[in-house]
């Protein structure tokens, strides 16, 4: 009879042992999983803004090199325009100038 109490003590010690509290435990994983999770949330928005930002500095640059472009060819088109008034200015004086 000693031996199925001394058991049965044994069995009970491990029992309630086994029954221990962990709400710290819990609470701790918790705030851990939310910390990560918030933490991935920070590191995606942190990506999507490197993302625009490149893409606007894209957009800034294709921007610049068109309006640089438009320029270069509008000062073109006017050299060549003013060119050509001159050389009519120029035959145009040549004309007056023969028939005096």
């Amino acid at each position: 009879m000693n031996k199925i109490a001394l058991t049965l003590a044994a069995v009970a010690a491990l029992g309630i042992a086994g029954c221990k509290k962990t709400d710290s435990t819990d609470a701790n994983n918790s705030v851990d999983v939310n910390a990560t999770a918030t933490e991935a949330g920070s590191d995606v928005n942190g990506a999507v803004t490197d993302a625009n930002a490149s893409a606007s500095n894209a957009t800034s640059a294709t921007n610049n090199a068109l309006d640089a472009t438009g320029a270069t060819l509008s000062n073109a088109a006017s050299d060549a325009g003013n060119a050509a008034a001159s050389g009519a200015d120029a035959a145009g004086n040549a004309v007056r100038n023969a028939t005096r």
